[in-house]
């Protein structure tokens, strides 16, 4: 029975999965893996895979890959465009909404990490109090990991990655703006520029294979520093980033590497998430007519009985039910799975 004058408020958060992780280590797959199992869309956070082209470059999923799930900002940007960490905040923050509102569970993936830090940080911290977060880190050990980019950039290679960059080469382009930072598009230069001069086979053919070289080097570089920015994200306050070794993974071929997959990585995830969209906020009762603190336990993710209230999880009412229950009614976005 509720006091004369009191009603609840129940302002419902909704949950957002993150899938970080250095690049090549399958964050692309665990994040269809998840939006399959729960009912999902994806909203990608690859700064490079925003801007329209360069398909193979960048490593975009392929239709197939996608297995029929919604991937939002995957490009759609135009490659000459200065899309900034504040722009991705507020395209993803709108796709999230979407998503959520339709009742499916957005799923951030990407190995941008400064901008995976905006979208939870920056703005005032407006996405991190709106929605409850589960923050998953698919992991390779270094070793397997750079002999696998080192693998991937062959085959891109075998793809089309020449042909694709030779097509938007510009010898008066500036690689510090778009798609053009991308890892594949500055190291081409030096061998595009003698191939459009003429010079003989034997020259390019050795600064082709020079170009190769660094996009592997680049890549695995850029691998190391991921992992430095992830270590740093998952000892800030609040983010309970949980590690998925894939290792054993990649150090497996065909049948036995999809089978590991699926144990190692797909189905542990799948039991984290599942115990964090099964954790519900704390509503508190509150009286008519004062204005109150809204707390909700912002569950540590796949940690029951570990929640605790933290700052990042009050929402301020106002004193008459009118304007509490229009609160309610913008901040309730409830993604149900």
């Amino acid at each position: 029975m509720l006091p004369m004058g009191s009603f609840p408020v129940r302002l419902r958060k909704g949950k957002v999965v993150v899938v970080m992780g250095a690049t090549g280590t399958g964050k692309s797959r665990l994040a269809i893996d998840l939006a399959v199992h729960f009912g999902g869309e994806v909203v990608n956070s690859d700064k490079m895979q925003l801007y329209d082209g360069l398909d193979v470059v960048t490593n975009k999923v392929t239709d197939e890959e996608t297995r029929g799930i919604p991937h939002h900002l995957l490009g759609g940007i135009p490659p000459d465009a200065d899309f900034t960490a504040s722009d991705f905040r507020r395209a993803a923050g709108r796709a999230i909404g979407s998503i959520a509102q339709r009742g499916q569970l957005p799923v951030v993936a990407g190995g941008s990490n400064s901008y995976i830090e905006e979208l939870i940080e920056g703005g005032g911290r407006e996405c991190r109090s709106r929605y409850e977060w589960c923050f998953l880190w698919v992991d390779v050990r270094p070793k397997e990991l750079h002999r696998f980019v080192g693998e991937r950039v062959d085959r891109m290679v075998q793809r089309g990655l020449v042909e694709e960059v030779r097509r938007v080469f510009d010898p008066e382009a500036d690689y510090g703006r778009g798609i053009r930072k991308a890892i594949g598009v500055p190291e081409m230069d030096r061998y595009l520029r003698a191939e459009k001069e003429g010079a003989d086979e034997g020259t390019k053919a050795s600064l082709l294979e020079l170009a190769i070289e660094e996009i592997k080097t680049n890549t695995r570089k850029l691998t190391c520093r991921q992992l430095q920015k992830i270590n740093r994200l998952r000892a800030l306050p609040g983010w309970g980033v949980h590690r998925v070794d894939a290792t054993e993974v990649f150090r497996r071929g065909g049948e036995e590497a999809d089978r590991s997959w699926d144990e190692l990585v797909s189905r542990p995830s799948i039991e984290i998430v599942g115990e964090f969209l099964s954790q519900e906020e704390k509503v508190e009762e509150r009286e008519e007519g004062r204005e109150e603190v809204v707390y909700f336990v912002a569950g540590s993710c796949g940690k029951a009985g570990k929640s605790a209230l933290t700052k990042e999880t009050v929402v301020r009412t106002g004193a008459a039910a009118g304007a509490a229950a229009k609160l309610a009614s913008n901040v309730a976005v409830g993604a149900t799975v």
